[in-house]
């Protein structure tokens, strides 16, 4: 049974960032097509089916043990899983400053509900 899944507010400024950037780039349809990748991945996350890697032994052995990322297209989906919830902290480009994104997130307001 898939946990419910919740976005900071990081994550939601950056899936916007991604869904306007995505339409006036590809139009209406492609804009609309990530959004439901990107929906069906965090849905994948939170079911337990979403292949995921550690983000501390690929980017930082420093970063805490519980975040992980999987990746959807070109982002990267940053998430901690716990036992009752799965707290997406967010979507990164695929070519980004990675280390130093994810390092900027141990600090990430966990507060807001999806």
């Amino acid at each position: 049974m898939a946990k419910p899944w919740r976005l900071t507010r990081q994550a939601e400024v950056s899936l916007t960032n991604i869904a306007s950037w995505t339409l006036e780039t590809f139009g209406r349809r492609q804009a609309s097509a990530y959004e439901e990748d990107l929906i069906a991945r965090c849905n994948d996350i939170a079911a337990g089916t979403a292949v995921s890697q550690g983000c501390r032994q690929l980017v930082d052995p420093d970063l805490p043990e519980d975040l992980r990322f999987t990746r959807c297209g070109q982002h990267f989906i940053v998430f901690i899983e716990d036992t009752d919830s799965v707290i997406i902290v967010d979507v990164l480009h695929a070519r980004s400053d990675l280390p130093g994104k994810m390092a900027a997130l141990t600090g990430a307001d966990l507060s807001r509900e999806h």
